[in-house]
């Protein structure tokens, strides 16, 4: 008996029906929306996360070296790889580039609620546009793909900032500030304690007086944005401003708005973030962590030997997602079902396996026996599957010319001529042919 690893999971039919119905939902969302899926490798060299995130990254990798002699790594996300794959072909893509992808990624990190070693997400990304628009598309289609699933603006919001507000902020201190450590270190902020965060930002050159300045700014509303402005005095943070507001009007633009709420303390702790950020939250905070985040990178394409492009991309998680779905009571129902169980009296497999075929092609989902079961026991498996009509071929219906159609919930049953089933309809039921 072998066990499952840490930090993998299993998932049986009813549990994985419930998690493609969610995936559809994502997909289908974005191919809406124009993006077109993409394919991507299970493996990357190794050097492409440490050139980007420095060597310490190394030990959140299953990283190894292969049979080649080259250090590689499972992707533990798919920014990296969808830059390579526009650098690559930078010229020849029309744009703005629209992609999407649903795929597994693994990180060897701490296994807690809605985390996973191995974890799946959908990946949606602009490149090639600068605009406010492109921002509020990836907004507007996150906000989209929620609602479809049932949630509405009572579950969910998202958090907006703006990475250059932040660090033109914190440039506006005297003396020498790490912006990115204490970006970092914002990005932390409702995960620490008070003491240890401004810990942090003392560690990231802030005194404590301008730690606690800096704490106050952002607590400042929409309204009063200005405020910001006046006090750092430098165009980063006035542009920065203005840009946020800009894609707040197109989001509202597009139906997005209402989902949106200003919120500076949002950072993302990815250095790779270059203007505004979101991470979508439950609303009731009874799913404490981000349920997933995104945000505009304009510099990672040109950190990858292209030539200078804008993106902006999302990516829900589908662990994070399942709890506040869960929590809002519109995770899809984890059962199977088949609209057709083909039971199988005596020497009837012809005929069932021509009724099974007339069925199938018209895309309904069918099962019949392969197992050699009597009567009772093919009944209870057709139950047991959720079977919505069962029919029966049996040799004496069939002497007579005739097929049992059998609706399963009420257990009402009616003969039909074997020949002219299933007829006209795409889907026969009992109600149909009784």
């Amino acid at each position: 008996m072998y066990d499952r690893t840490k930090g993998f999971r299993d998932f049986y039919p009813g549990e994985m029906s419930a998690r493609r119905a969610v995936i559809d939902t994502l997909e289908e969302t974005a191919v809406r929306y124009g993006f077109r899926e993409v394919g991507t490798p299970a493996l990357e060299r190794t050097e492409m996360y440490v050139d980007k995130s420095g060597v310490e990254i190394v030990e959140e990798l299953y990283s190894f070296t292969d049979q080649g002699g080259r250090d590689v790594a499972m992707t533990p996300e798919l920014t990296p790889t969808v830059a390579r794959m526009v650098v690559a072909k930078q010229q020849e893509l029309s744009k703005p580039v629209k992609w999407f992808s649903t795929r597994p990624f693994w990180r060897y990190e701490q296994v807690q609620q809605g985390r996973f070693r191995e974890f799946y997400q959908t990946n949606v990304d602009i490149f090639g546009s600068a605009e406010p628009a492109a921002d509020a598309e990836v907004l507007a289609y996150a906000a989209d793909a929620l609602t479809e699933l049932g949630l509405t603006s009572e579950d969910f919001d998202f958090r907006v900032s703006h990475r250059d507000v932040l660090g033109g902020l914190l440039a506006s201190f005297e003396g020498e500030v790490d912006t990115g450590a204490a970006i970092r270190a914002v990005d932390k902020r409702e995960k620490l304690e008070v003491g240890e965060y401004h810990g942090l930002l003392a560690d990231a050159g802030l005194s404590d007086g301008q730690a606690e300045e800096f704490d106050g700014l952002l607590e400042t509303p929409e309204d009063d944005l200005d405020d910001l402005v006046a006090f750092a005095g430098s165009e980063q943070v006035e542009s920065a401003v203005t840009n946020l507001r800009n894609v707040l009007d197109a989001a509202d633009d597009l139906g997005a708005r209402e989902y949106c709420t200003l919120s500076l303390d949002t950072a993302r702790g990815l250095d790779y973030y270059t203007g505004v950020v979101f991470e979508c939250f439950d609303s009731t905070g009874e799913v404490s962590r981000s349920v997933f985040g995104g945000g505009r990178y304009d510099d990672l394409i040109e950190g990858f030997g292209g030539q200078p492009m804008p993106a902006v991309g999302v990516a829900p998680g589908l662990a994070p997602l399942s709890l506040l779905c869960q929590r809002a009571g519109v995770w899809p129902e984890e059962r199977v079902t088949t609209d057709y169980y083909v039971l199988q009296i005596g020497d009837t497999r012809p005929t069932a396996a021509r009724v099974v075929r007339d069925l199938r092609g018209r895309g309904n989902v069918v099962e019949t026996d392969v197992a050699g079961r009597s009567f009772g026991a093919q009944l209870e498996y057709a139950d047991s599957i959720n079977a919505e009509t069962v029919v029966i071929v049996g040799e004496q219906d069939l002497a007579e010319g005739q097929v049992t159609v059998k609706d399963m919930e009420s257990g009402d049953q009616a003969q039909v001529p074997v020949e002219s089933f299933p007829g006209e309809h795409e889907r026969p039921t009992y109600d149909d042919l009784a």
